[in-house]
């Protein structure tokens, strides 16, 4: 991956970067700030709104990174953007504590309002999270295997919608005698339920999860409801992500289990 260039390092006043692991492989500590190119799927505006929700966030109980600007005030160089670095690593098999340290963060969050930004994304995870909540005609994806047969299995749900961050399996970090640290927030407006399923949903298709997780989310009501969605969510973007390709056979399916397990405890 291409690190910072000179002109970059200079105008956030650092040096001597050192690539991270973890990730997408593109961030670059250099002391007490990590440097990486703003996501393609983030734009400039969003990049500010998350720096100024950052700064306005009360951490109870976890930490976050925070933006920082470059000498001459601009949030973004050449591309480029910094935050502040923060001490920890993502642990295996820790999706309880993730779990809970998501619901603090949204609980934090609950006063925050909606953004108008949500509105105008068209990635591809946008895209599933509406299909997810029927904001897209599932329909137009019955090709995606395993889609109808999870929309068949939604019942309404009544949980309130508010700011949560979509993406936490991977993005807490543990350290020790710190709290968990929170980064790289994927803004939804959602039930913060459907955030813990993801990771439940994530745990259960990618990480080796079984059904004993479950106790980690005994306290949610609705929980297979909020289950459902997620696999929807996932589905649909791991199909744009490979389009044109054909289903994968059940002995290769890592969707199957989780599937067939949520639309039975849908029942």
């Amino acid at each position: 991956m291409v690190a910072p260039p000179a002109s970059v390092l200079e105008a956030f006043g650092v040096s001597a970067p050192e690539q991270l692991t973890g990730g997408q492989g593109t961030a670059w500590r250099c002391g007490d700030l990590v440097l990486k190119p703003l996501d393609q799927a983030m734009s400039p505006e969003e990049l500010e709104w998350h720096g100024a929700l950052l700064d306005d966030i009360d951490c109870d109980g976890f930490r976050v990174p925070r933006l920082r600007r470059a000498r001459n005030g601009s949030a973004l160089v050449e591309g480029w953007c910094a935050w502040t670095f923060v001490e920890g690593e993502h642990r295996s098999g820790a999706w309880a504590e993730v779990i809970v340290v998501g619901e603090r963060f949204h609980d934090t969050l609950a006063s925050f309002p909606r953004p108008a930004l949500l509105d105008r994304r068209t990635d591809h995870w946008a895209i599933g999270d509406r299909v997810a909540w029927g904001e897209l005609p599932a329909a137009a994806f019955a090709q995606v295997k395993h889609v109808l047969e999870l929309v068949a299995a939604l019942r309404p749900v009544t949980a309130a919608s508010s700011l949560v961050h979509g993406d936490l399996t991977g993005n807490v970090l543990f350290a020790d005698g710190l709290p968990p640290a929170v980064i790289d927030l994927s803004p939804y407006w959602r039930p913060p339920e459907f955030a813990s399923a993801i990771v439940v949903g994530d745990a259960l298709v990618w990480e080796g999860a079984d059904e004993r997780l479950l106790d980690a989310v005994s306290h949610v009501p609705d929980f297979p409801q909020f289950l459902l969605r997620a696999l929807i969510y996932r589905a649909v973007v791991d199909a744009l992500f490979r389009p044109g390709e054909p289903h994968r056979p059940d002995d290769e399916d890592e969707f199957l289990g989780p599937v067939e397990l949520a639309c039975r405890l849908a029942r």
